[in-house]
């Protein structure tokens, strides 16, 4: 199964200034962590500073999209606010049509979160089939150098919060 990643950033970006929320559902839990620890440090290799990422968790996928609304309004409230945030979740196909619904509707709901809180949201869940493509795209598949689709997702934060920050509205 070849799993491809965002492959190169189009320029080096330094993302020191940058303050990052990351916001995950606890189911799959192992696969979350990995994806998680890739995202945190793909960021830090980018120059994000570990005291600007902020890490804070949802019980599923279907509460990411509120959650991570929350998360950004009250970290507005406590001072200076997130130039980005990346929900992560992880939805693996069972036997019934629930994943379609959790998918399809958590999907819309964090598309359409980016023009209410007014910073970029990454597309940080994973929809898959089964359990082992999951673990592959978490970097984690035993036997196999696999891609950790978290590192993508912490590339494109940096890249998103530099070009479009907040900040730039007040240059």
């Amino acid at each position: 199964m070849a799993i491809k990643g965002l492959g190169k950033v189009d320029r080096q970006y330094n993302g020191e200034c940058l303050r990052v929320g990351i916001i995950h559902a606890r189911w799959n839990r192992e696969i979350i962590d990995a994806l998680v620890k890739g995202a945190i440090e793909r960021m830090l290799s980018m120059g994000v500073r570990e005291e600007n990422i902020v890490v804070e968790s949802v019980p599923g996928s279907f509460e990411l999209p509120w959650g991570c609304r929350r998360f950004v309004e009250m970290n507005r409230g406590q001072g200076r606010p997130f130039d980005v945030v990346i929900p992560i979740g992880v939805l693996i196909k069972g036997s019934t049509m629930h994943f379609e619904y959790i998918a399809d509707s958590t999907t819309k709901a964090l598309m359409s979160l980016q023009d209410k809180v007014k910073i970029p949201v990454i597309f940080g869940l994973l929809t898959c089939m089964t359990e082992e493509q999951a673990l592959a795209r978490a970097g984690i598949d035993e036997g196999h150098t696999m891609h950790n689709h978290g590192e993508d997702w912490g590339a494109a934060a940096v890249e998103m919060g530099v070009k479009f920050s907040w900040k730039l509205d007040y240059i």
